[in-house]
């Protein structure tokens, strides 16, 4: 149970539990750097134009086809 809970999911993924902590702890910083432009954008469009969207494909490129041999 503690395998599929903790270990599982990193594995598959090619990184230890600390490893995947750390990637997902910076993914949701991002996240919420993206939101925060974005929502600032929504208030004053001159403000943050291509921020949200190319911090969040930039983040598409580092998770795509992550633990896929």
């Amino acid at each position: 149970m503690f395998a599929r809970i903790f270990l599982d999911h990193p594995q598959s993924v090619d990184e230890s539990y600390l490893e995947h902590m750390a990637f997902a702890g910076r993914f949701s910083g991002d996240l919420f750097i993206a939101a925060f432009a974005a929502l600032v954008h929504a208030v004053l469009p001159c403000c943050f134009k291509t921020t949200a969207s190319r911090r969040i494909a930039k983040m598409y490129a580092r998770t795509h086809n992550r633990g896929q041999a």
